[in-house]
């Protein structure tokens, strides 16, 4: 096969039919249930555990800022999302959101990353579960298995967590029974989450010191000080701050999917993007207070990183506010479970009507209307994971494969505004030399266009890649610790530059809008902004979970290239593939219209 036709078969797009709203999936979903959906399956596990556990060996108080950081890389996230979900509300989130707009192999790559978000968001909430239960036993259950079943393996969890996947297998067989049932049953446990919140945050001011923020390093104890950091607001410093916003991250995955409902939601190009800027605002207001009540109460190093609220409000005296918090926790943690999982069947069912995964991963029961093996298959993945890896492991992976979906979406975006909105066809394109002036003339857009031509869709595609690439290595110079002149010089180059890419991404010409029920505000600000504190998150992760993520593509890219390239639906076999300006003119047809 010639280069050229690779090219075609990699970048060739998915076309959707605008007034096609059909599906075999049970559209039962309304704003309130897409909401508490999103709010769910991500006000979980940090709540009840995140935030004590980097308060303790990251952040200290700063976790407050901390989480802040997070806050707004995923804010810049879920404005991407909720676009896509106006122009395409389809099952699989970015996953086809990419397949419309920058091609096939980007769309299995994100879908691919997407698989891994959602089995390890299961996993780690499941491990985070059963730890947070145990601890309130004294441990019991993993000083027993540690004892009896050890692993003695560096990269894997130190006991087999049985407990774990037994909470994963019951969130499977719920989940299979069918939408509507395991909704209700999610709402209930949301709202009992929100109230528990409310509880901890009340109760817990009533306790607050503030001096718990400002602890000098000659106040901690002997024993505490070489795990203490320097003390104060920051112990560790930015670079603390920093890395816990990595971590703190890990806390607002789940609002993405809301968008996997586009096939089950009543009013998906209305009610998804409203119900994830809803979620976000109200799950960053639950982690900046709870985080801030948490490290007022209790100095930052005497805290619990398994189960913090139950330790902290038995040292503090409250031992009823403590089972309070206890079993709203276990309810809390229960919606994340079913929040966490929710979304994987319809991402491998997507995938699988697509061809670019097994297609039996496809198939509808048609009692419950869901994707009966999707969800099987789905639990037993999780399952294994959360019994064979710890949670700061699980946590990790999830983090980088989510950043890696949020950056490609957030491209995404770009790229469509910036599309040329009614190409030529094919045939009556002329090439013609361009000369420097000319290419100049465009980047800075002095003419004055206000409409999206062939050369100025090209310059800012070739600008956007420029992009990614002068954040990478900001980000990656960045994480160097000292004053060396030449880092500082390089950073400031790099800065330059980068900022010169954001004004020839302004001066570009962008598509009409109007027609979307929501867009991004602040283009290509928020895009770029969003791509550039991805970057720097997944820079602060360690090379294991590096090695580890990359193990995962190498498995996902065999798959790709020895099933999905051959079985995809796009895949002609009496023709050859499409060139790539017909493909972008029906994808052009399609978000224009839609």
């Amino acid at each position: 096969m010639s280069c050229a036709r690779i090219y075609g078969v990699l970048r060739r797009c998915k076309t959707l039919d605008p007034g096609d709203g059909s599906t075999q999936l049970d559209r039962c979903l309304g704003l309130l249930d897409l909401t508490a959906l999103g709010v769910g399956s991500t006000l979980g596990l940090g709540v009840y555990v995140l935030a004590g556990a980097v308060a303790k060996t990251v952040a200290g108080p700063a976790v407050t800022i901390s989480f802040l950081v997070a806050a707004i890389a995923s804010a810049f996230a879920g404005l991407c999302y909720a676009e896509f979900a106006a122009r395409v509300p389809k099952a699989g989130s970015a996953y086809v959101y990419s397949y419309v707009s920058v091609g096939e192999f980007i769309a299995f790559t994100i879908g691919w990353n997407l698989i891994l978000e959602y089995v390890i968001g299961t996993a780690s909430v499941a491990k985070g579960m059963a730890n947070y239960i145990d601890s309130l036993f004294n441990n019991t259950m993993a000083k027993t298995m540690t004892e009896y079943a050890p692993i003695d393996v560096g990269f894997l969890a130190e006991y087999p967590d049985f407990f774990a996947f037994a909470l994963v297998f019951l969130i499977t067989i719920l989940l299979s029974i069918g939408v509507s049932e395991s909704t209700k049953l999610n709402n209930v446990f949301t709202i009992l989450n929100m109230l528990t919140v409310v509880v901890v945050v009340i109760a817990g001011a009533t306790k607050c010191d503030p001096a718990n923020w400002r602890i000098d390093v000659s106040e901690i104890p002997a024993e505490y000080q070489s795990q203490a950091g320097a003390g104060g607001f920051m112990p560790w410093g930015l670079a603390g701050v920093m890395a816990g916003a990595a971590k703190c991250f890990f806390g607002f995955v789940g609002f993405d999917c809301v968008a996997t409902t586009g096939e089950e939601a009543k009013n998906p190009k209305r009610d998804i993007p409203l119900s994830i800027v809803v979620s976000l605002i109200v799950i960053f207001a639950s982690y900046f207070s709870i985080a801030t009540v948490l490290t007022m109460m209790w100095p930052y190093y005497l805290q619990d990183a398994d189960a913090p609220f139950p330790h902290v409000f038995t040292e503090v005296g409250m031992p009823v506010i403590k089972w309070l918090v206890t079993i709203g926790a276990i309810f809390a943690l229960c919606t994340s479970l079913l929040g966490a999982m929710f979304p994987l069947p319809r991402v491998l069912y997507a995938m699988g009507t697509d061809g670019v995964l097994f297609r039996p991963l496809a198939k509808i029961n048609k009692k419950s209307q869901t994707p009966i093996l999707a969800t099987i298959l789905s639990g037993l993945f999780s399952a294994v994971m959360a019994t064979i890896f710890n949670l700061n492991q699980l946590i990790d992976m999830m983090s980088i494969g989510t950043l890696l979906a949020y950056t490609i979406v957030a491209t995404s975006v770009l790229i469509l505004r910036y599309e040329e909105e009614s190409p030529l066809p094919p045939s009556e394109l002329k090439p013609r030399a361009l000369s420097a002036a000319a290419l100049l003339q465009q980047t800075l857009n002095l003419l004055g266009l206000k409409q999206p031509t062939a050369l100025s869709s090209n310059i800012a595609k070739a600008t956007i890649a420029i992009v990614f690439v002068l954040a990478l290595a900001t980000c990656s110079l960045m994480t160097f610790t000292g004053s060396s002149g030449v880092i500082s010089a390089a950073l400031a180059a790099l800065g330059a530059l980068l900022l010169a890419s954001l004004v020839v991404l302004y001066r570009q010409p962008r598509q009409d809008t109007k027609h979307l029920s929501f867009t991004v505000p602040l283009v290509p600000l928020v895009p770029f902004l969003s791509v550039c504190m991805n970057v720097y998150l997944m820079v602060q992760l360690d090379y294991q979970t590096w090695v580890r993520f990359i193990i995962w593509l190498v498995c996902g890219y065999l798959i790709y290239f020895g099933y999905g390239v051959r079985h995809s639906s796009l895949n002609e076999k009496n023709k050859p593939v499409t060139d790539v300006p017909e493909k972008k003119l029906d994808k052009n047809e399609f978000t224009t219209k839609f």
